[in-house]
């Protein structure tokens, strides 16, 4: 990956399309747990989403696995993709980059606070 790359993020728009089309590939009901496993996960991703890549490619090669051996989805993921979700972005509670953004923010102010009231 070149700079140019990694400051446009043509490479993870070249990785993310890769998925989708390994993911069409998959049946109907293995698509739309895709799509939802997609959705929840945007929350944990950072300012660019590199770091979702890995996990995503992990998920979808669970797909596929289980895709492959004839299980269900419900066998793969169970009852609460949002729960799986939030397991494998590292656990429930997990901090994403509003989640920083806020305590970074919330930080600032209390020094300014402090400085005002002392």
């Amino acid at each position: 990956m070149n700079f140019w790359e990694k400051i446009t993020g043509s490479d993870l728009t070249r990785e993310y399309q890769a998925f989708d089309v390994r993911a069409a590939a998959l049946p109907a009901d293995y698509q739309a747990a895709w799509a939802q496993i997609k959705t929840n996960l945007m929350p944990y991703g950072n300012l660019s989403g590199r770091n979702l890549m890995p996990i995503l490619d992990g998920a979808l090669g669970l797909l596929e696995e289980t895709a492959s051996d004839g299980q269900s989805v419900h066998d793969a993921l169970g009852d609460d993709i949002k729960g799986f979700c939030a397991a494998i972005a590292g656990g429930e509670g997990a901090k994403g980059f509003q989640d920083k953004w806020r305590n970074q923010l919330n930080k600032n102010v209390a020094k300014k606070l402090g400085r005002l009231g002392g």
